[in-house]
């Protein structure tokens, strides 16, 4: 029996037999590549085939979708073309409507390489709800470690989720960026402002105070 996804699995490949590599499609971008290009194409086509009405009037000129088209490429070229035919699929099968820019990005940082990188909230909750030292944490993902690390850890702490948020999505971004481009991210290390933060033994603290009364004269 033939499936829903089945067809757009079907869908998905015709449309990539039948597309072409037209830089005047996608517009006169020489920075990409072709393959590149081919995949904007072939999501443009998908789309053009699943949201028909919707998509003619959303692009209802060819000056309108090139402009699209250009916009999209520029901002998916982090990604691996696996990666935005992957999220295409995805909004296929789980949406009704035209997507926007932001709903493809979406979709596209779920669609890893590996299927292992969480989607930017479940890795901000992660990132939040971390217990400190942040390198011992039993992390889902290095990518959510690191994104929290850029951010700031007392920001994530303390700040409300309206604010410290964007900021960590747009880090949690960036690296998913960087890891499509063979990026290996490292094993977390204990900072120096995380290492103030690590509480003292009882032992630490009796050395520590000894210390301090030598310092200052006492006896």
């Amino acid at each position: 029996m033939t499936t829903s996804n089945d067809l757009i699995d079907q869908t998905v490949q015709e449309v990539a037999t039948s597309s072409t590599n037209s830089v005047t499609e996608a517009g006169p971008v020489t920075k990409h590549s072709s393959k590149l290009i081919d995949a904007i194409n072939q999501v443009f086509a998908l789309f053009r085939v699943n949201y028909h009405n919707q998509f003619y009037s959303a692009y209802s000129d060819t000056n309108v979708l090139n402009q699209a088209k250009r916009l999209w490429l520029d901002a998916l070229s982090y990604f691996t073309e696996r990666q935005i035919l992957q999220g295409a699929k995805k909004i296929i099968e789980t949406s009704d409507y035209l997507p926007t820019l932001n709903r493809m990005l979406q979709c596209c940082e779920m669609s890893s390489e590996d299927g292992s990188l969480p989607s930017p909230k479940k890795a901000y909750i992660e990132a939040c709800n971390a217990a400190s030292p942040k390198c011992d944490a039993k992390w889902s993902h290095l990518a959510i470690y690191h994104a929290g690390q850029d951010t700031g850890w007392y920001r994530l702490t303390n700040e409300a989720e309206s604010s410290s948020y964007p900021a960590y999505l747009e880090n949690y971004r960036r690296i998913c960026r960087e890891i499509s481009q063979g990026r290996k991210l490292t094993a977390p290390t204990l900072s120096e402002q995380e290492e103030k933060m690590v509480p003292l033994s009882k032992t630490e603290l009796k050395l520590r105070l000894k210390s301090l009364k030598n310092e200052l004269g006492f006896k």
